[in-house]
């Protein structure tokens, strides 16, 4: 069975993969069972800090395990840390709300393309401290923020990696964004 390479993978995170290796990679068959902790490892080595990472969910954005705690938090790669990762990780981010055409036009070309501001508007959600874009939503004003992703980290690892997590709990898996929101009433 053919095993991926480290400095494939490496050059597959920071984008600068050759069009044939990526071509390589998808045709594996069967895929290296091993090539998920290579990828981890490799995102380990990209950033500063200790904390496990448990699964990369964007460019910027990881759920850890935190080494202190245990606790499974969303973490940007400059260190950031937004909270469980069970609660929408957009509530602890610096937002900004492009409401009209001027302020829409600024980031969409051609404007034929830009979203109308009679029934959108364009959220960017940055991080407080590195002030990287972590997402973007074009929604209907007053639209409640998406949470586009809950992963069920102990079944993933369980069921498809082979490798159950040390701190499996049924717990895990439930969403906490209200109980965020709730803590600002």
């Amino acid at each position: 069975m053919a095993q991926v390479k480290k400095q494939i993978v490496e050059q597959l995170v920071s984008g600068d993969i050759s069009r044939d290796e990526s071509r390589n990679l998808l045709k594996m068959d069967p895929k290296d069972p091993e090539r998920f902790w290579t990828y981890l490892e490799v995102l380990q080595e990209r950033v500063s800090w200790k904390d496990k990472i448990l699964l990369r969910i964007s460019d910027h954005l990881y759920v850890v395990k935190k080494e202190e705690t245990g606790e499974r938090l969303v973490k940007c790669d400059c260190g950031h840390e937004l909270g469980d990762y069970r609660a929408n990780w957009k509530t602890s981010t610096n937002i900004r709300i492009r409401e009209t055409k001027e302020q829409i036009n600024k980031v969409y070309y051609p404007e034929s393309a830009a979203p109308e501001p009679e029934w959108n508007e364009v959220r960017e959600f940055f991080c407080p401290t590195c002030s990287s874009q972590l997402a973007v939503e074009v929604v209907p004003p007053g639209y409640p923020l998406i949470f586009e992703f809950l992963p069920d980290l102990d079944r993933f690892y369980r069921d498809f990696l082979g490798r159950p997590l040390d701190d499996e709990n049924d717990s895990w898996y439930e969403n906490h964004t209200d109980n965020r929101t709730g803590q600002w009433l």
